[in-house]
């Protein structure tokens, strides 16, 4: 997973085909729960590529895209929307695997 460090970056990111965005910050223990099974859901699903984005230093960002609560999820492809995760609730293995796949769906 790459971590985004510049509002640029990001801005380049989202325009690449299939990218998920992951908004995290380091004292959410939810988003410590994630971290384990990130490098197998990332071998999983390699159409995608993987973004880190601190919520910490891109709550502009946050506001603006409207992620209320973490780890939440955005997939973009082309710079298109094409699905989200986004809510404050500690999120499964599983859920983040149906996601996933609910994202391939809609291409």
């Amino acid at each position: 997973m790459k971590k985004i460090e510049s509002t640029q970056e990001l801005e380049k990111a989202v325009k690449d085909d299939w990218s998920v965005f992951m908004f995290s910050a380091d004292w959410c223990p939810d988003c410590r729960f994630v971290e384990p099974f990130l490098p197998e859901l990332e071998a999983n699903f390699p159409e995608f590529t993987y973004y880190y984005v601190d919520r910490d230093k891109f709550i502009d960002t946050c506001a603006e895209w409207e992620i209320y609560g973490i780890p939440s999820f955005v997939v973009f492809n082309e710079g298109k929307e094409v699905n989200r995760f986004v809510s404050k609730d500690r999120k499964t293995k599983e859920e983040i695997e149906q996601f996933l796949t609910d994202s391939l769906a809609k291409a």
